[in-house]
């Protein structure tokens, strides 16, 4: 039960993400603002995930993993209520930035526990189960959003956090027994304060550039700052006993290529729901409704993969997998800047469907082969650094995605979003996607063999 109540925890994030995004027209006209423009509703919560994301073990070891759970499941459901009243655009960010912070408590943690409990040669069919429950968020969101949005209001797919919470700690409470606090190790305030400024100005300085409304100066001194947090704190880490973000994990082969490789492929995670509700509601003048109906069918294809993922993995092995399906993932979403309103319904379906397909079977290698050379005593720090990876490389496929629309507007001296710049958007996140390729061919070809499934008598 423990990966699919973690995956509970984990189709609750997914399922507010994927409705925030088909909504993000309708929240633009009721908020006074750009759809271009909103994507900092979806960046602020991936950005205090991606900062908190490393104290999430910490607190585990100090609270107990169980308890820190429950609470951020708790913050997650109340902050979700605060965003379905927000009357502006900074009150949202607001609120989506206590979000992001239970986010960074509430999937980690949760993978701490199934990590802890769960053999190595079961990784790849725990990590597979849990997936599908996740799964569903995506497939359900965009209907459902682009159904709330076009009928009743766009506060409701905020407000649909609530009942799915109050699910998630009744089976907590009822399948997973307490743990005690463990003697856990002194936080490292200053490196958590150091790699929080950075990841922070870092992405909000690649976003701004290309935004009319931010100067040059803004921009250069929000990534110097960035840049100059990051190197500190590199120097810090090395000089630290216990540094909050362990870069010696780096020096594991499979850990730092699946890091790479893995974040270069999640910039389609980001964007391309993001690009979709663009696309399909301002560009070709979609309902909301008809929009979801179309978005989810990626997950759906995704779904699909995840039965047959471990068997795929474990025949052509997890260097072949990656090396090639890198490429079919990022040739997909590029495909997507071909989408016109004349497009039939059924082309721009299969295309998202089989895509989906893809992406499914290169993030079910990918989030296995991270654990692969690891010990058990690794496991909490690789979890935490891993997961602030996956939440910095989605943050910053949503920045991208925006950079490359504004980009494509002020090229072309125009105040309105048109369909060629999300074509220019869609093409530059396929092609960074498929870069990710030069990452996993430096894998041997017998990498992480030691994760399958061994013959039981």
């Amino acid at each position: 039960m423990i990966p699919f109540i973690v995956g509970c925890a984990l189709f609750m994030q997914m399922l507010d993400a994927t409705v925030v995004a088909t909504a993000i027209p309708a929240m633009a006209a009721a908020l006074d603002t750009t759809p271009v423009k909103m994507n900092v509703a979806i960046t602020s919560y991936l950005l205090a995930l991606a900062v908190f994301v490393p104290i999430s073990g910490w607190a585990g070891e100090r609270f107990g993993a169980r308890k820190v759970f429950i609470v951020a499941i708790v913050l997650f459901s109340a902050a979700s209520v605060a965003c379905a009243l927000s009357q502006n655009l900074p009150q949202l960010v607001i609120a989506r930035l206590f979000q992001g912070l239970a986010g960074a408590m509430m999937v980690p943690v949760g993978r701490i526990i199934m990590l802890q409990r769960t053999p190595k040669e079961d990784l790849l069919k725990a990590m597979s189960f849990l997936a599908m429950p996740a799964l569903l968020g995506p497939i359900i969101g965009p209907p459902l959003g682009g159904f709330l949005v076009t009928y009743a209001s766009w506060h409701w797919i905020f407000l649909i956090n609530v009942p799915v919470g109050a699910l998630g700690i009744y089976l907590i409470m009822k399948y997973i027994r307490p743990d005690l606090p463990a003697h856990a190790r002194r936080l490292d305030w200053l490196g958590f304060m150091l790699s929080g400024i950075a990841l922070a100005t870092l992405v909000w300085g690649f976003e701004s550039i290309g935004n009319a409304d931010a100067t040059r100066l803004q921009t250069l001194g929000l990534i110097s700052i960035g840049a100059s947090c990051g190197l500190l704190y590199v120097w810090h880490a090395r000089h630290h006993p216990h540094p909050i973000l362990d870069l010696s994990l780096l020096r594991i082969p499979s850990f730092a290529i699946s890091v790479l490789g893995g974040n270069l492929c999640r910039f389609t995670v980001g964007a391309t729901p993001f690009l979709l509700a663009i696309l399909l509601q301002v560009a070709f003048d979609m309902s909301a409704f008809a929009a979801g109906l179309i978005s989810f069918t990626g997950a759906a294809g995704a779904l699909l993969m995840k039965f047959i993922a471990t068997r795929v993995i474990e025949t052509f092995g997890y260097k072949r997998v990656l090396t090639i399906n890198a490429l079919i993932s990022g040739g997909f979403t590029a495909a997507c800047a071909f989408f016109e309103a004349s497009t039939p319904f059924w082309v721009m379906v299969a295309i998202l469907a089989v895509g989906g397909v893809f992406r499914s079977l290169q993030f079910t290698a990918v989030n296995t082969l991270t654990y692969a050379q690891l010990t058990s005593a690794q496991m909490s720090k690789a979890s935490t650094f891993a997961a602030m990876a996956q939440q910095l490389g989605i943050s910053l496929g949503v920045g991208c995605a925006a950079l490359i629309m504004n980009i494509s507007m002020n090229a072309r001296g125009a105040a309105t979003l048109a369909q060629d710049d999300v074509a220019w958007a869609f093409a530059a996140i396929g092609a960074i996607t498929a870069l990710s390729f030069f990452s996993f061919i430096r894998l041997p070809a017998n990498a992480a063999e030691q994760l399958h499934q061994k013959k039981r008598p």
